[in-house]
């Protein structure tokens, strides 16, 4: 029977994402494998892996909100943004930051801002990733793009923070494509000092949190004893940020084969409706780009089995 769910994966320090999907292929015997969103290999954290048919959804959960918890050094700053690179400037200065300084410019950076990709970044150039060129030492001219940052939040209770190198923790909710080695930049940078991101975990991914996810290890344990369905969230799971809308019996033939339908006004609320059938979702429906009334498929799930329907 093959295998298909959302796996809310715990990954750990050490790996890529990619070290995680080809790992989990492995243990689960199984070539559909997807992640939603790369992690780089010194940050840990949630990683929702789609496998089956659950991989169609894998965009969508990326697409979805995220929190972070970082820890922002200020003092020196380093090539990649974070601790792993070689250092570019330092200010060994003794610093004094107050708190009513530090949260002035966290509410500063709230909402929607403009950040720059760090060069050591996947971010495509002419269809070249920033890191190849700064491998290669080549300077190119990187864009300026807006990210959304819903909320920030300092995690310590000092009042004040004073030394040559200022350490704090944050807490970050944050939309797709927001770099938080850069948010940790640009903190120091209000502040008027160089800083790096030292320390990355994230710890929410869409609906799935810390609490809900398994180690690699634990995979393999529950795979071992048969028991990997008792982690799997469905298909649902991962579209339930979209509302639903079950079909008639009249409309199946419509829907399976993939017929443009009558606009239904839910789609008011997202721009995206999953239709369901006896409470399984079996299709996406999107507004039609050139038929205001009408709405199409987007992606197609599949039906129950024939004696079912």
């Amino acid at each position: 029977m093959a295998l298909n769910g959302i796996l809310p994966l715990w990954k750990e320090k050490g790996m890529t994402s990619h070290d995680c999907v080809f790992k989990l292929r492995k243990i689960l015997q199984t070539k559909k494998v997807g992640h939603t969103g790369t992690l780089d290999p010194e940050v840990d954290g949630v990683l929702p892996i789609c496998i089956g048919n659950t991989t169609k959804v894998a965009e969508y959960i990326t697409d979805q909100g995220k929190t972070y918890e970082a820890e922002v050094t200020i003092g020196y700053s380093t090539e990649t943004e974070d601790a792993t690179g070689e250092t570019v400037d330092t200010d060994l200065s003794e610093k004094v930051i107050t708190r009513d300084q530090l949260e002035a410019v966290l509410l500063q950076l709230t909402g929607n801002i403009k950040q720059i990709p760090p060069m050591y970044s996947a971010v495509k150039v002419n269809g070249k990733k920033l890191y190849e060129y700064a491998r290669q030492g080549i300077p190119v001219e990187r864009p300026e793009r807006t990210v959304r940052i819903d909320s920030i939040k300092l995690m310590d209770d000092d009042s004040e923070w004073s030394g040559q190198q200022i350490k704090f923790n944050i807490r970050i909710r944050c939309g797709k494509g927001t770099y938080i080695r850069t948010l940790a930049v640009q903190i120091g940078e209000a502040l008027g000092y160089p800083a790096h991101m030292s320390r990355l975990t994230r710890t929410e991914s869409g609906k799935f949190s810390q609490k809900d996810c398994v180690t690699l290890a634990e995979v393999a344990e529950l795979a071992q004893n048969g028991h990997i369905d008792d982690v799997l969230k469905p298909l649902s799971y991962g579209l339930s940020l979209f509302p639903f809308m079950e079909i008639e019996s009249k409309q199946v033939f419509a829907v399976k084969n993939g017929q443009v339908l009558e606009r239904h006004s839910i789609l008011d609320q997202m721009g995206f409706v999953v239709l369901t059938y006896k409470g399984q979702p079996v299709a996406l429906y999107k507004n039609h780009p050139e038929k205001a009334d009408k709405m199409k498929p987007e992606k197609m799930f599949g039906f129950p089995t024939a004696d079912e329907v």
